[in-house]
């Protein structure tokens, strides 16, 4: 009786039949392999910039300031303008493409290549990215770090042959490791390459990203060590009335945002049209530029880690502050607008911080007995810019929880996240990165029409489809037709172009009369086709196609120039390959 009891409890327990499944271990192993190569490369990377920065200006670590000011003026000036001279010989060539990459390339890479990258473009751009950074130019290594782990982890997917999921995931794995490495914020890593990246919060991708971003973070903790970017004093909120000074700083760190887009894209505006500098001097000038900024304000060069966390500190006064708001945004500008490689999120947490310590200290100034010190107002604006620049609230919360180390003042730093960031959007500035991409004529706002961009007409085109010449007989034609099976018959030349379409409705009526067998022709009873196809169409754009017209099938050709006809689309089976496109984007965001 026991023993039947017990084998009736334990009948349908199967510990391992539905454990993991086989396919996602095999992601996790190659995320394991991602987290290690991207993490080692992260640490190449770091060493190389330093490398660099110390030819340039004797100085390999991120607090630059003092270096540059025991410089001669002429070398401060010069040494921008050298690395900008090198880097444009290296776009020019040996870089593929001939411009800086990072994370809109990644983004790109995720959506319209099934996260696919390559290896030797990933190289090159990170060579690129150090000799800017290296040379004083004003961006941040936290972009290229990104687009490095992206390169490695798709081109392993590449490798791989991994179909899109498995890819787009992949690809995020490199990503998170970069974030992860660059910041020594795994969770925050984790939480960007979802945010930015694969753009949802899949649980299928969630074991991978997470196991390669803590294997990258182990190996940079192991080498590099394991402490925040930025050391700062404790502060501590005084007063729920602070709250809404929060809001109000939000609300300023939007703005300040939408400032800092306007000046990147006026400047590459002025750059293009009206100086109309040609591309290979571009980074030459922009460093020419940068270097005579940074006579007056050291600070600007580089990643400017020193000076944000010097703002985090309470070390500056309010008119410092303010100037360094100005000139950090000037010299970014003229950084990006000039061709330089580099990210963006370093110069955004230097804005903030000078942006939200200058808030605090007006602040300070009206309600004394109500504001907290103005570092807290720094450290609040840090993100609040960042969130807004990246268009990513919740990693670029995670991340100044990680750098700072300082988990106390949450709220505060939630409220002035959220609003900067509805701020921003209100004026239809998604983020940075969509905003590069948008120069390119990439549209990535409806991003649930993507993957419909990425599926094609090719893989719904057949080859059932009867071909006739304009001379054929009725009576050839009778004689094809009762022959085939094909639903669709089409007019070409002898070269194989399309010159109509014949109708079934008008075959059948010419052939019911006998006396037309030796006096009709094919072309006689041929309808103009003014839609046709091509095989490299969107299917969303093939849709669009049909409407308008009464066919149920339409011819796909080689292109708007050779009209060479290569098969036939139903409508029927188009619809299902939509349909089915859809369902493909809901099982990748659920």
């Amino acid at each position: 009786m026991l023993a039947r009891l017990f084998r009736n409890s334990f009948r349908d327990f199967r510990p391992f039949r539905d454990f993991v499944p086989r396919h996602q271990f095999y992601l996790i192993a190659i995320a394991v392999l991602v987290g290690l190569a991207v993490g080692y490369a992260a640490i190449l990377f770091r060493l190389a910039l330093g490398a660099v920065q110390y030819l340039f200006y004797g100085e390999d670590s991120e607090y630059l300031v003092a270096a540059v000011l025991a410089l001669p003026w002429w070398h401060v000036v010069a040494a921008p303008a050298v690395g900008g001279l090198i880097l444009a010989l290296f776009l020019r060539y040996i870089m593929p493409g001939g411009r800086p990459q990072g994370v809109p390339d990644v983004i790109e890479a995720g959506i319209y290549n099934d996260g696919r990258m390559s290896f030797r473009t990933g190289i090159a751009a990170a060579f690129a990215n150090v000799i800017s950074i290296g040379a004083g130019a004003s961006t941040g290594r936290e972009g290229p770090l990104v687009h490095l782990g992206g390169a490695i982890s798709g081109s392993i997917g590449k490798l791989l042959k991994m179909d899109r999921l498995d890819g787009h995931t992949l690809l995020a794995c490199g990503v998170a490791t970069g974030v992860a490495a660059s910041f020594n914020a795994p969770i925050a890593g984790v939480i960007f390459a979802h945010e930015v990246v694969l753009g949802h919060y899949a649980l299928r991708a969630l074991a991978p990203v997470v196991v390669a971003a803590v294997i990258g973070t182990v190996v940079t903790r192991i080498h590099i060590g394991d402490f925040p970017a930025f050391l700062i004093p404790h502060y501590e909120i005084l007063s729920f009335w602070e709250f809404p000074a929060f809001m109000l700083l939000g609300i300023v760190c939007g703005l300040m945002a939408l400032v800092f887009f306007w000046s990147v894209a006026f400047t590459k505006d002025v750059i293009e049209d009206v100086i109309k500098i040609s591309g290979f001097w571009r980074p030459p000038v922009a460093g020419l530029a940068i270097g005579v900024i940074a006579l007056l304000f050291p600070e600007i060069l580089g990643v400017g880690y020193e000076a944000t966390d010097n703002a985090l500190k309470q070390l500056y006064p309010l008119h410092v502050l303010i100037l360094l708001v100005a000139a950090k945004m000037a010299a970014t500008s003229i950084t990006v607008a000039g061709g330089f490689g580099g990210g963006v999120f370093s110069p955004a947490l230097f804005i903030g911080a000078m942006t939200g310590g200058a808030f605090g200290i007006i602040a300070a100034r009206i309600f004394p007995e109500l504001a907290a010190e103005h570092g807290l107002y720094a450290m609040v604006g840090m993100g609040a810019v960042a969130a807004a620049v990246l268009g990513a609230p919740i990693s670029t919360t995670l991340i100044v929880f990680e750098l700072t180390g300082d988990y106390r003042v949450t709220i505060a730093l939630m409220v002035g996240v959220v609003l900067s960031t509805v701020v921003a959007r209100q004026f239809r500035y998604v983020s940075f990165f969509h905003w590069q991409l948008a120069r390119r004529a990439i549209d990535l706002v409806h991003a649930d029409e993507v993957l419909l961009h990425a599926q094609t007409v090719r893989r719904v085109i057949q080859d059932d489809f009867l071909a006739v010449t304009p001379e054929t007989s009725f009576a050839n034609l009778r004689e094809m037709y009762r022959e085939s099976e094909a639903r669709a018959h089409f007019l070409i030349d002898k070269a194989g172009s399309l010159k109509g379409c014949l109708q079934p409705n008008d075959i059948k009526y010419a052939l019911l009369d006998p006396h037309l067998a030796d006096l009709g022709r094919a072309v006689d009873i041929a309808t103009p086709i003014k839609s046709v196809l091509y095989p490299d169409m969107p299917l969303d754009d093939a849709l669009k196609a049909f409407r308008g017209t009464s066919f149920r099938f339409l011819p796909v050709v080689r292109s708007a120039t050779d009209q060479y006809l290569v098969g036939v689309v139903y409508f029927r089976d188009l619809l299902e390959a939509h349909n089915q496109a859809l369902k493909d984007a809901q099982d990748e965001t659920h």
